[in-house]
């Protein structure tokens, strides 16, 4: 069997996991919950993590990965629902997205509840906190 290349790539604000809003995103540190998930994982997947706050960022990221990886777990935060460029960088590549929300969108301020981005990806997984990326993870095996 061989290992499979995934990446988590998180967009705006979600380097501050562990220290925003604790009651909606946690009190552990991505970095540590990263860490964590990538230890359990590291027999079956190759996992690596990206996160800006720039939307050009993040969609150089999405083209360097988009033709080479096995699957791209996607929380675009708050662009999610703003970014159409975004969206055609999805639609772009050959390797399937996973979108995550760490909350569940639809409990949330109405305007969370369109995604410019779900009609682009494999799937979509909210409101199980971190574990959402697990099961995205979960997912692509």
């Amino acid at each position: 069997m061989s290992t499979k290349k995934i990446i988590i790539i998180n967009g705006p604000n979600l380097n501050l996991i562990g220290k925003r809003e604790p009651d909606v995103y946690g009190n552990i540190s991505f970095e540590d919950f990263f860490a964590e998930i990538r230890e359990v994982y590291s027999a079956e997947v190759q996992l690596s993590q990206y996160q800006s706050n720039v939307e050009g960022e993040l969609i150089n990221k999405i083209h360097e990965v988009g033709f080479s990886y096995h699957g791209i777990i996607f929380n675009a935060g708050g662009y999610t629902h703003t970014s159409v460029a975004l969206r055609d960088a999805i639609a772009a590549i050959k390797t399937p997205v996973v979108e995550v929300h760490i909350s569940n969108p639809y409990s949330r301020e109405e305007f969370r509840h369109n995604s410019l981005l779900s009609g682009v990806c494999k799937g979509i997984i909210a409101g199980f906190g971190l574990e959402s990326y697990v099961l995205a993870i979960d997912s692509f095996l």
